[in-house]
């Protein structure tokens, strides 16, 4: 149900321009989908919809083009979480280990963040090294990983 609805307001705000949660309520309901506002409210965020401003100067609903990379950093939280098991750096390289076959989607996960600092990755089946343009943003890489596993 909740992937049905979310297509639909795919759906309602590629075809009209969509300025208020009311009127996509209005929308979803006269193709016979009943919900509340606070549902709404949760679908627009796990959508990633923001308000644009279109030629005719009003606000309406699209589709965020920053999606994939709050995507990215929800998958690199997951992934980290169930698969890595260890990371560490040495000058510029930052290394880590995760369960076996899981290296190539830790370093998939990390390429798809566009890490500003990171010049390359090497990804194995588990192992992936990541070379970063400086000592600190390899420190600094790490440490903002220990957070996200804390």
């Amino acid at each position: 149900m909740k992937s049905t609805r979310q297509q639909e307001i795919l759906d309602i705000i590629a075809a009209q321009e969509i300025e208020t949660q009311e009127q996509l309520l209005e929308r979803l309901k006269a193709r016979g989908i009943s919900t509340t506002q606070a549902t709404i409210s949760r679908d627009i965020k796990q959508l990633h919809l923001v308000k644009e401003l279109t030629a005719g100067g009003i606000y309406k609903y699209a589709v965020s083009h920053h999606k994939t990379a709050a995507n990215f950093a929800g998958r690199l939280r997951t992934i980290f979480r169930e698969s890595v098991i260890s990371f560490d750096f040495a000058q510029n390289i930052v290394v880590i280990k995760a369960m076996s076959g899981l290296g190539s989607a830790v370093g998939a996960a990390i390429d798809g963040m566009e890490i500003p600092d990171m010049v390359g990755s090497l990804s194995g089946d588990d192992t992936t090294i990541l070379i970063m343009r400086t000592n600190d943003s390899a420190a600094e890489f790490c440490e903002e990983v220990r957070e996200m596993l804390s």
